[in-house]
């Protein structure tokens, strides 16, 4: 490390903004610092996004040229609100006046208590089973720490936006997508606190124009910490559903997340268990590699509707790795079954955020 290298400031980032044609600096607002990470917001006139964005991808890379800036992320907003206050650990204000994803019907996380169980798989696989019930449905990439959406799907240009300031998610396969990694390198490690992520998430849902929606599946981060606890808190949910693996320590983390939904009052609609066991390709013998039948019995322990077994298929890999869809009968097969036992469990209302259970 340089060891004269000047500080990193707010004032540094603006001053260099100076430089940027057609940005006026009184536009420029929020920005945020943290270990090299710069985000910021540009106020612009909702009419005026689409010349605006030539602009705000030439203050990224003005920005990107600062001693010591690991990433930015420049956003064009109709309003003046604060990106993630980083160096902050009170929590944040609203960042956006805007209802959440006002026009969508049903709100459903997909979670996990830890990562590594295929979650985002899971997720990606129910919004293309709920497509194929014939519900109009999106797919919202919440896992700030290794958005992993676009490259499922197959798609990696970044979104533009409306005459009203709101970001157009891509549609790939028939669905409605949104992800931060449309906004960050794919090879960029995200390093980011909790408020951050919320604050992240709270711009994906509010400012992006879903349009009328049967159901939004999110993608959410794994784990159970302040991060997911205030994102569920905050979203209008019908329903969470947890993957796990059947092992003993996935397991344990699964029962937190579930407990964590129960603690704000979302329902949990139940758990999926993936990587279920393997049926060799070659011979046809079955191998339970990761145990089997834990999630099951966790299901009934805690009281929740188990939604079914996804074994561990390498068409399942293939189909993710290529932005593709599944071309497995069988467990395409599956994941409409667990859709549908998902969809009959939903509400018939629009629910709302629930504030959490007295301790």
């Amino acid at each position: 490390m340089q060891k004269n290298m000047p500080a990193l400031t707010a004032e540094t980032v603006l001053d260099r903004l100076k430089s940027v044609k057609d940005l006026a600096p009184q536009a420029v607002s929020g920005i945020a610092i943290d270990a090299g990470k710069v985000v910021f917001a540009i106020e612009i006139d909702p009419a005026d996004a689409k010349r605006m964005e030539p602009v705000r991808r030439a203050a990224e890379d003005a920005v990107k040229k600062i001693d010591g800036v690991a990433s930015v992320s420049a956003v064009l907003t109709a309003e003046r609100k604060a990106p993630p206050q980083m160096q902050s650990r009170q929590p944040l204000q609203k960042t956006s006046t805007r209802p959440v994803a006002p026009q969508v019907k049903h709100i459903i996380a997909v979670a996990s208590g830890k990562g590594g169980v295929g979650k985002s798989t899971v997720a990606a696989n129910l919004a293309h089973a709920f497509k194929a019930m014939g519900k109009t449905t999106g797919l919202l990439d919440a896992d700030i720490y290794g958005a992993s959406q676009p490259r499922m799907m197959g798609v990696r240009e970044r979104p533009e936006t409306n005459g009203e300031g709101l970001i157009i998610p891509p549609e790939k396969h028939g669905l409605k997508l949104m992800s931060m990694g449309f906004f960050v390198e794919e090879t960029a490690p995200v390093i980011w606190r909790g408020p951050m992520v919320h604050a992240a998430v709270q711009q994906l849902l509010r400012d992006v124009a879903w349009g009328d929606l049967d159901v939004l599946v999110i993608d959410l981060p794994p784990g159970t910490g302040d991060a997911q606890l205030s994102l569920v808190q905050n979203v209008p949910l019908s329903g969470a559903v947890i993957v796990s693996t059947p092992q003993d320590v996935a397991l344990s983390e699964a029962t937190k997340g579930l407990l964590m939904f129960k603690k704000v009052n979302v329902p949990v609609l139940g758990i999926i268990e993936n990587m279920s066991y393997h049926v060799c390709s070659s011979c046809g013998h079955r191998e339970d590699i990761f145990s089997h039948g834990g999630a099951r019995m966790t299901a009934e322990k805690m009281n929740v509707p188990f939604l079914g077994e996804i074994p561990l298929h390498a068409d399942v890999r293939v189909a993710s790795d290529a932005g593709a869809t599944l071309k497995n009968a069988a467990i395409e097969e599956t994941f409409k079954n667990i859709a549908a036992r998902i969809w009959t469990t939903l509400p018939a209302e629009k629910t709302v955020p629930r504030p959490p259970q007295a301790a």
